[in-house]
């Protein structure tokens, strides 16, 4: 099975390929110097990549599984403001996911609750 990191990174280079500017969102947890604890990056839920669409600059996200992989309680979370908003977005287990979904404006495609609109 193709890792979700494999996967995530030809992402980046097909959306780039295809007039996409793909940004991937780095996420962490560190530790001051005097011990105290705080986190970087994106809210929890928040997909792994978003990108803008260079023919009209219509933003996309892209969670990104393996063939396996679940989606988590706090991604469900995010998915459903998304299409609340009819926000471009998908959970892409494969570039065809990525791509299909950049090119065709899809919202919500790839997520349990998709209903092809």
């Amino acid at each position: 099975m193709t890792p979700e990191h494999k996967i995530q990174s030809d992402i980046l280079v097909a959306l780039s390929a295809h007039q996409c500017t793909p940004f991937r969102i780095n996420v962490g947890k560190g530790k001051t110097a005097d011990g105290r604890y705080f986190s970087t990056g994106a809210p929890k839920g928040h997909p792994d990549i978003y990108f803008f669409r260079w023919s009209d600059g219509k933003i996309g996200y892209v969670e990104v599984k393996t063939k396996t992989g679940r989606i988590r309680s706090d991604q469900m979370k995010f998915h459903k403001m998304l299409v609340k908003h009819h926000i471009i977005h998908c959970c892409a287990r494969s570039v065809e996911d990525a791509l299909k979904t950049a090119k065709n404006g899809l919202v919500g495609y790839g997520y349990p609750d998709w209903k092809g609109v």
